[in-house]
């Protein structure tokens, strides 16, 4: 009598740990599709906010002073020297100086002199964008398998 109901027991438990086995072989696959979706959403999100400091620093170069702002060699390898090794190879800097009127009229900077007369003033801003490709770790069908990242900062020249 007591064989049989240690025998019942024993059954029932290793039917409730084939059962747990059964869920973990179902969950994990999914659970880690879950875990390399997050890291890969991460790795490009850092990339990105990477690409756009890197703009910063190229536009903080520029904006020092009128000289440095028609520097766009100068303002481009500011902004690769400050990218994280992975993404530098892969970045292009873009550098521009825009000038407009005091008022708000848009003009180039060769005749903004002559643009904005007296009582308005020659604001000059520089601006860098940055574009960076970026390839994923682990590829999956149906996704692309370069991502594209872009940064993009102004400021005004002082």
């Amino acid at each position: 009598m007591r064989r049989n109901r240690t025998f019942r027991i024993l059954r029932r438990l290793g039917a409730q740990q084939g059962t747990s086995m059964l869920e973990l072989a179902f969950l994990l696959p999914t659970l880690t599709m879950l875990l390399l979706g997050v890291l890969e959403f991460g790795r490009l999100l850092f990339a990105a906010i990477e690409v756009t400091d890197a703009a910063r620093a190229g536009v903080a170069y520029g904006s020092r002073t009128l000289v440095t702002a028609m520097d766009t060699s100068g303002m481009q390898t500011a902004a690769t020297n400050d990218a994280p090794d992975n993404i530098s190879g892969t970045m292009v800097p873009t550098a521009t100086t825009i000038c407009q009127c005091s008022d708000g009229t848009a003009t180039t900077c060769a005749k903004a002199a002559s643009v904005c007369a007296s009582p308005k003033h020659v604001l000059e801003y520089v601006q860098v964008k940055t574009v960076a490709s970026i390839d994923p770790i682990f590829h999956v069908p149906g996704l692309p398998t370069k991502y594209t990242v872009n940064g993009s900062a102004i400021m005004r020249v002082q």
